[in-house]
């Protein structure tokens, strides 16, 4: 293995949430606003805008959508296990493992491992993981959720339009296209220096187990993609870029979800940012292996 390009794709991705890092570090900083804008304008519009693209088409990459959807919610089930041996919450530990960091990590490491030519791709997964979240994970917290809800998400709401614009062949007007593609731009540079920032004020107090979910989630993830990719016709590309999703840490997402409903939000810290940190390992490993 030439560990070259490795480091040439693992390094930028990590030099910039490095940057948030120490920024947050010497400037304390609110980044509550700065993700708001990310996840109700910006990264809406980079979806927008990759989905409703001229020559995007759904139907090719239905069973990558398959294939990370069995990721996702197969990762759960082999890890439900190890909740009574950890002695922790379901609640607590199966969350994290499942729901990834399709977003911080995912899209910027496909996109430098694999070209521009993977960002539809890179888009279709996050859609999968962030749609899984916001249904599946949040009704693990709370059986209370409603369709609307869902709808209401923009990111949700952006994907559904982009996928109708795609379907129905209609072409977007330069003069929208290109403002929403710059605004879109933004999304992936903000998302890997906020991570930094917010892992200012990561809580490492239960390392113990947020080793065991670093080693956990990218192990059950690549577990379930071994198992189901010779059931999908996928092609050699689209293999690829199921394994890096597999291999994912957790996301940051899950850390305000669980502060959100009091689902030990400190110990889900410790979890999502021991991950995170050790993800430049797992992910390396599995990008040497891949390219």
């Amino acid at each position: 293995m030439n560990p070259l390009p490795v480091i040439q794709i693992v390094l930028p991705v990590f030099l910039v949430v490095g940057l948030g890092y120490f920024y947050g570090r010497r400037h304390p900083t609110d980044i509550d606003t700065a993700n708001r804008l990310n996840m109700d304008v910006f990264t809406p519009a980079l979806i927008f805008s990759a989905l409703s693209a001229q020559g995007f088409q759904l139907a090719d990459y239905s069973l990558l959508i398959l294939g990370g959807t069995l990721v996702v919610l197969g990762s759960g089930i082999v890890v439900l296990p190890f909740v009574r041996l950890l002695k922790v919450q379901w609640k607590t530990f199966v969350p994290p493992v499942m729901f990834t960091n399709s977003g911080n990590m995912g899209i910027p490491i496909l996109l430098l491992a694999f070209g521009e030519a993977a960002l539809p791709a890179a888009i279709v997964l996050f859609l999968v993981e962030n749609t899984l979240h916001f249904s599946v994970g949040i009704y693990m917290m709370d059986h209370k959720l409603r369709l609307w809800d869902l709808l209401r998400i923009p990111i949700i709401a952006a994907s559904i339009a982009g996928i109708i614009v795609s379907l129905s062949g209609l072409v977007v007007p330069h003069v929208l296209a290109v403002p929403i593609d710059m605004v879109g731009q933004i999304a992936i540079p903000l998302m890997l220096f906020t991570l930094g920032v917010r892992m200012v004020g990561a809580d490492f107090s239960d390392w113990r187990l947020g080793l065991w979910g670093a080693v956990l989630t990218p192990a059950s993830g690549l577990l379930v993609a071994a198992v189901v990719s010779p059931f999908l016709d996928l092609t050699s590309q689209q293999l690829a870029y199921l394994f890096v999703f597999a291999a994912l840490p957790p996301a940051v997402l899950n850390y305000m979800v669980a502060e959100k409903y009091q689902q030990e939000p400190r110990r889900v810290a410790s979890i999502v940012f021991i991950g995170n940190l050790l993800s430049i390992v797992t992910l390396s490993l599995v990008l040497g292996w891949l390219i």
